[in-house]
């Protein structure tokens, strides 16, 4: 169970498909039979545009691209996946990131979608997922936009030790955390119905235990399409700074952006990514 109770999992579904019903383009929603179980995906932008496969962090789903898909839907046919294992309207299974369950998942949606090659825009936890897949497939993935991506720098204890701090406190020790995890653009996250909904799911859902596995500087090497990285110098949750530096060590033809004044949480990243996604 990922939720912690059922009442909390039927709340933020409920939540979820009111956002849903608010999704500022037209677009079709699917639903994929995959190894996995069931993945939801919405579709949006134009059919003839480049594809761009977009997989959410970790504790979140399609919902947290509401304030960027029109702009990119504009010039893109974005794929929003719901992560399996996450709050979101795919299978609640949740293999270990150990093993190449997650490739064979993302080959079953690719396939599902009719992509033989597409590209990638992805955020912590799914920017793992991507990379993962890239080093796996790399005939399948065209190039990488990865937002505070995990598994190249260090997890800060940091935030664990907030969490442990703050929980007892009910909503009030909630929204702290949840504000200090996703960084200074998140200060008036109870405001916005994306960021309420973002409070909602930390209230109910078990979040994934198992350490994110960091990648090899060999394994890293390998990967020789078009890169972009995006980090926040305030990262609550990640060392930006030494993904900043391993990337730059290791993979020179990749184009990292830090952002000193930011936390895990970007601000609006379409202006840089745009263009970075519509390049052939």
């Amino acid at each position: 169970m990922i939720y912690r109770s059922e009442a909390g999992a039927a709340e933020v579904e409920k939540r979820y498909r009111e956002l849903l019903s608010g999704w500022p383009v037209p677009n079709e929603r699917l639903t994929l039979s995959t190894c996995e179980g069931e993945t939801f995906v919405v579709v949006s932008g134009p059919p003839d545009a480049p594809p761009v496969v977009a997989l959410q962090g970790f504790g979140a789903n399609a919902a947290m691209w509401l304030h960027q898909i029109e702009r990119l839907a504009e010039s893109l046919r974005v794929y929003a996946v719901d992560v399996i294992g996450e709050p979101g309207l795919s299978a609640q299974t949740r293999p270990s990131l150990a093993t190449d369950a997650y490739t064979r998942w993302l080959d079953d949606v690719l396939d599902g979608l009719g992509l033989d090659e597409t590209a990638m825009l992805a955020v912590s936890l799914g920017a793992w997922m991507a990379l993962d897949y890239a080093l796996r497939h790399p005939e399948r993935v065209t190039r990488l936009a990865l937002l505070t991506p995990s598994g190249i720098g260090p997890r800060k204890l940091s935030m664990l030790r907030a969490l442990f701090r703050l929980r007892p406190f009910g909503d009030k020790g909630l929204r702290q955390t949840v504000r200090y995890a996703l960084g200074p653009g998140a200060q008036d996250i109870a405001e916005d119905k994306v960021g309420s909904f973002a409070l909602l799911i930390a209230k109910h859902f078990r979040p994934r235990t198992e350490r994110v596995p960091t990648f090899s500087d060999d394994s890293l090497r390998k990967i020789d399409i078009p890169v972009l990285a995006m980090v926040g110098g305030k990262d609550a949750l990640l060392d930006s700074y030494e993904i900043q530096r391993r990337l730059n060590k290791v993979m020179p033809h990749a184009t990292v952006h830090m952002l000193p004044t930011s936390g895990h949480l970007l601000p609006d990243p379409t202006q840089t990514l745009l263009p970075f996604l519509r390049a052939s």
